[in-house]
């Protein structure tokens, strides 16, 4: 979900003739501002003053703009090679109607490929696979109907709130797909902001790095572990989940596992005596 409240009604993927728009506001934007160093700002009013002086129609929803470069599309190419190698730039929340170009150390995260797939007994109500509205409603309903993040995790979790809508400082108004509180063995509890990807959307290090922040600078939670997870449908009905970590000045990925909701008769001995094998720590099994 877009993490702009004014952006709630996104645009599908632009067509050519409006993508082409967006390239030339955000390139325009980009080379008027960028004048060297790691990171500027600019306005959402950026985005129309933009346009008006380019002489194209001004977007319906300006948060659209930043929506698309930060999920469904690459920044124009001059943006893409003003970065330093190993460096990519992010756009983030600035506070109110304000955007931050940053660059950092990771940008989107993929699924590996060739990792091993665990199947799991699946126990999604037959109903909610009917009446899904959305990939993401239909991901984010698999991964609590199924307990993939206690899996995942190795805890006891709970989903607190679905789509939380809050506004935090320097970043501006976000909103959490999903959110779990949970507790392990020992006692320690946790708070679990969940991101999830469906269709041809990618997983951003943005939404990590604003979901983390809210977690760890909410007073109720100050007793609280955050872990960040991220969840992203693949081909042949495979969820990978990522765990990921905000250091407070970039992302890393902790762990990857990949999953498959299967009937409980397709889940063969062959299959559950390679999951009894201790992992490698070089990595994962690959089938």
């Amino acid at each position: 979900m877009t993490e702009e409240i004014d952006a709630d009604d996104k645009d599908e993927k632009p067509a050519p003739k409006k993508w082409n728009m967006y390239q030339a506001i955000i390139l325009d934007i980009f080379e008027r501002n960028y004048h060297g160093g790691e990171e500027f700002e600019f306005s959402r009013e950026e985005i129309a003053d933009t346009a008006d002086r380019l002489g194209i129609k001004r977007p319906k929803n300006l948060g659209d703009v930043v929506y698309t470069f930060r999920y469904r599309r690459p920044l124009p190419k001059p943006i893409l090679d003003a970065q330093p190698d190993g460096r990519y730039w992010l756009i983030l929340g600035a506070g109110d109607a304000r955007y931050r170009f940053r660059l950092s150390n990771l940008a989107t995260v993929m699924p590996t490929r060739g990792m091993m797939v665990r199947k799991i007994p699946d126990a999604t109500p037959e109903i909610i696979s009917q009446y899904a509205l959305t990939d993401e409603q239909a991901l984010l309903a698999k991964i609590r109907y199924n307990r993939l993040i206690d899996i995942f995790l190795g805890i006891a979790a709970y989903s607190l709130q679905n789509h939380l809508r809050t506004k935090i400082s320097n970043y501006g108004q976000i909103e959490i797909d999903e959110l779990y509180v949970g507790v392990d063995s020992r006692g320690a509890q946790y708070i679990v902001p969940v991101q999830a990807k469906g269709g041809k959307d990618t997983i951003g290090v943005i939404q990590t790095i604003q979901d983390t922040t809210f977690c760890q600078t909410q007073k109720r939670y100050r007793h609280c572990i955050a872990r960040p997870v991220s969840a992203q449908f693949m081909a042949n009905d495979t969820i990978a989940l990522f765990e990921l970590h905000f250091d407070g000045n970039d992302v890393s990925i902790i762990s990857e596992k990949h999953y498959r909701l299967s009937n409980a008769k397709d889940i063969g001995e062959k299959e559950l005596a390679a999951y009894r094998l201790p992992e490698p720590t070089y990595g994962m099994l690959a089938v």
